[in-house]
């Protein structure tokens, strides 16, 4: 039998992209009594909807949500923000009596509020551009390999092309003279849910990588057929947004961003790529979910559910209703 609970429990849903979350989300707030947090570093951007598949409105009326349209997409936002705010979301949520549900596939997030950041350096300008300099002579692939010369725990974790990763990692080394992977779960840091564990960490997980590559890629072809590409086209009609942003490079945005500048700088009358843009993004996601699966190996405590398995949400709601 469970002990009787003093405080509504945290119940944490992680996956990677693609992975039915939302869906089995919704149903498990409505088993739990729950207000859902996002734990997603793109659906704290505001007019992004369409690319980061955000919940609809008649979602977020069903259920309460939060961390969702937080930022403008110049601003940054960083994991230790997300944590502070996450634990104030979950003191609020409690305060009403209810369960919180943390969703979402940005696994820093979860780390930084499980089990703690060290305060980070701040972005050096100056460092980075050094480094963009030398990426575009090089190349990203150089790049993460001199990124695995001095630290071979981040550079394991990451795509050889996925450049706002690998740069911000040597920005960090170049700028302290110590590795990014030193700063995860430091003595000092914040401490998430004030050094406890959720009370249940569920983890979406396919049997099968090739049924989430065939869901990938159904739901950017819903993207496209959704407005995708002239979202990103508003987007940069504002003027004040670039590729530098995290917002922008977000991924699907930053493949659709780079083809339209690709596009401007041919003075290129031709129909847009959609193709290409179709095959890049796609790709793309496919990388994200193996990096969050590579993230999710390494999470100690989680109740893997295969999200391919026909009796997925059955077993998503057995476990909930043990835990109620």
């Amino acid at each position: 039998m469970l002990a009787p609970r003093s405080k509504p429990p945290v119940v944490a849903l992680a996956g990677p992209t693609a992975s039915g979350k939302s869906a089995a989300a919704l149903a498990l707030a409505s088993e739990l009594r729950a207000e859902i947090v996002s734990v997603d570093s793109a659906l704290v951007y505001r007019g992004m909807d369409i690319g980061t598949a955000k919940p609809t409105r008649a979602e977020l009326a069903a259920v309460p949500h939060h961390l969702i349209d937080i930022r403008d997409a110049r601003e940054a936002y960083s994991a230790a923000e997300f944590a502070a705010d996450a634990l104030n979301c979950i003191e609020s949520i409690r305060s009403r009596g209810n369960a919180t549900l943390l969703v979402g596939g940005t696994m820093l997030y979860f780390k930084a509020l499980f089990e703690g950041l060290d305060a980070m350096p701040p972005a050096d300008p100056a460092i980075r551009a050094r480094i963009d300099a030398e990426a575009r002579e090089r190349g990203w692939p150089a790049m993460h390999a001199q990124l695995a010369q001095v630290d071979a725990a981040t550079a394991a974790r990451l795509a050889p092309n996925d450049s706002q990763r690998i740069q911000r990692a040597l920005e960090v080394f170049r700028s302290v003279g110590r590795p990014l992977s030193s700063f995860h779960a430091a003595p000092g840091g914040l401490r998430g849910l004030r050094g406890m564990s959720p009370d249940m960490f569920l983890s979406l997980e396919p049997a099968d990588r090739g049924w989430l590559h065939e869901r990938i890629a159904r739901r950017f072809d819903a993207m496209l057929a959704a407005g995708f590409l002239d979202e990103v086209r508003t987007m940069r009609a504002r003027g004040d947004l670039s590729l530098a942003l995290p917002s922008v490079r977000s991924v699907g945005y930053r493949q659709a961003w780079e083809l339209l500048d690709a596009q401007d700088l041919a003075h290129n009358a031709q129909p847009f790529p959609l193709d290409t843009l179709r095959e890049r993004g796609i790709a793309a996601t496919r990388q994200l979910a193996k990096r969050q699966l590579t993230w999710l190996r390494g999470m100690a405590d989680r109740q893997v559910v295969a999200c391919d398995a026909p009796d997925a949400l059955a077993r998503l709601l057995a476990l909930a209703k043990a835990l109620r």
